[in-house]
């Protein structure tokens, strides 16, 4: 007998965490889809100083939950927010004031 998809021998625990983290990081991950696709018309209309406030909210965010992650040992969740850190500091770095 094959094993289902739906199976899943993890503790209660174990798996209230993994699907935190799995909740947090698709909502991040949204998120920074979000600023990333209006940060070109949000610098053109010079809100700048907004876009550069969503994205330190995001970082707060994304930095919060990532300390975390490494303190519920989750690395591969610490290290996928810490990808996304990585790319909003990025994007905050690339805003030019008006």
């Amino acid at each position: 007998m094959l094993p289902t998809a739906m199976s899943d021998d993890r503790p209660d625990e174990t798996r209230e965490t993994f699907n935190y983290f799995a909740n947090e990081y698709a909502q991040a991950l949204q998120a920074y889809k979000a600023i990333e696709d209006q940060s070109t018309t949000l610098m053109a209309l010079g809100v700048a100083d907004d876009l550069r406030s969503f994205i330190d909210k995001f970082l707060e965010m994304a930095e919060r939950t990532r300390a975390l992650a490494i303190e519920k040992n989750e690395p591969n969740f610490a290290e996928w927010f810490g990808e996304l850190i990585e790319q909003a500091e990025a994007l905050r770095g690339a805003i030019v004031p008006h």
